[in-house]
Formats: C-alpha cells, structure tokens, sequence
C-alpha cells in the first residue's frame, strides 16, 4: 500500500509513484537537459522553492535523482541508475505484448 507521496507504508519510496506526480515528472524533464538549483527549477512553476524541495526530496529518496553542494546551492541532476528498475519493468511489459502480438499474428495467419 502506497501512502502520501509515493511512499510505501515503512519502507522507501515508490518510484512509479514518484512519477504520478506531474510536477516531479517535469522536474525530471527539466533535469534531463543538465544539472539544475532548485532556483533553477522552480523558474515557471506556480509553487513555492519549498514545495519544489520537497518534491525533489521525494525524488532522491527514490534514488532518480541526487544531490550536491555548490557553495550555497544545492544542485540537482537525474541519476541513471535510478531509472533501472523502471527501465527493467517497462522491458518486461514490452516483451509480454509482444509476446501476445506475435501470438496473435500466428493465429491469424493459420486461420487464412
């Protein structure tokens, strides 16, 4: 069971959950092109420096993105290796279907 924010009831927090959230799915968009502050990231958006943090929080505990000190500023990038359960899920699923498409085109072609 998944509780506020992606987290599962004691234990670390739900990636795919993580992702529901349009907000944090434009937060990795927008660290997609690069290390970015969370000044930087909250340029455009209508919430606060604060609630930006706190979805980016979410998104190290997740392990997609971390975090470094940059003087005073805290800067942010995507971290690859976070993305290789989704990645390994996503392949999973893709192969089923596929799987089931070529299935389906077997059954097809023996009933012409």
């Amino acid at each position: 069971m998944t509780g506020r924010g992606g987290r599962p009831a004691g234990g670390r927090p739900d990636a795919f959950a993580a992702l529901a959230d349009p907000t944090r799915r434009l937060l990795l968009e927008r660290l997609a092109g690069g290390e970015r502050s969370v000044t930087a990231l909250t340029e455009g958006l209508e919430i606060s420096q604060a609630a930006v943090s706190q979805h980016l929080r979410l998104l190290r505990d997740t392990g997609l993105v971390e975090v470094r000190a940059d003087g005073r500023r805290r800067v942010y990038r995507l971290r690859p290796e976070g993305f290789a359960d989704l990645r390994g899920w996503l392949e999973a699923i893709d192969r089923f279907w596929a799987g089931r498409v070529a299935a389906l085109d077997r059954y097809l072609e023996e009933g012409r």
